[in-house]
């Protein structure tokens, strides 16, 4: 293992030094403070892009995600021929979900966190961060950094959600919060009820 200054190991990453340096203020790769230098072991960086050391493979997978349940094929072919193209591993597997990025319960992720945990993969690929989820990205990438599985972004900045799935995603969070709420008022209702029932009692 080797530990490299910022310079060399932006080079060794294939990316910009000022690249790395963002990713490491965002707490996205590991780093150590050798004296007011940033320092980045080898081991760290090949994590991080994807490469095991056991067997020096990367082993990609695609995950790809449309709002609606049924039509949008064509973003699902476009999304997959753009992470093909630009793919630097074997791709080993491609997860699509048809929901929300809010929801919880998508069984195309379900699927790839599985496969994480299983060793089947090193890397997970998305055109857009929000492809992956619309909030809570940061806890996916945790969850499957400890599997050893990096997430890569193809377009870092930006949301791939047009108006219209923005307004869908949008309807659906005010849904769930319009649910509980009521669920809430219902069960304030039912404990108001019984109290007084129990006080008409002789």
């Amino acid at each position: 293992m080797s530990r490299l200054r910022i310079g060399p190991a932006a080079a060794y990453l294939g990316v910009h030094p000022v690249t790395l340096r963002r990713w490491a203020n965002e707490d996205r790769i590991g780093f150590v403070w050798v004296g007011r230098e940033r320092r980045f072991d080898t081991e760290v960086l090949d994590a991080f892009s994807g490469v095991r050391p056991e067997d020096g493979v990367r082993r990609e997978v695609l995950y790809l995600r449309v709002s609606g349940s049924s039509g949008q094929e064509t973003s699902l072919v476009s999304q997959e021929t753009e992470l093909r193209a630009s793919s630097r591993g074997e791709v080993v597997a491609v997860f699509k979900d048809r929901a929300s990025g809010l929801r919880e319960n998508r069984p195309g992720l379900g699927r790839l966190l599985a496969a994480a945990a299983g060793g089947e993969f090193t890397v997970v690929r998305v055109t857009h961060e929000d492809r992956l989820a619309r909030f809570g990205v940061g806890w996916l990438r945790m969850l499957l950094s400890r599997d050893g599985v990096a997430v890569e972004v193809l377009h870092p900045k930006g949301s791939a959600g047009g108006r219209e799935e923005l307004l869908a995603d949008f309807m659906a969070l005010v849904a769930t919060f319009a649910g509980r709420l009521y669920g809430i008022r219902s069960r304030e209702t039912r404990q108001r009820l019984l109290a007084e029932a129990a006080g008409d009692r002789p």
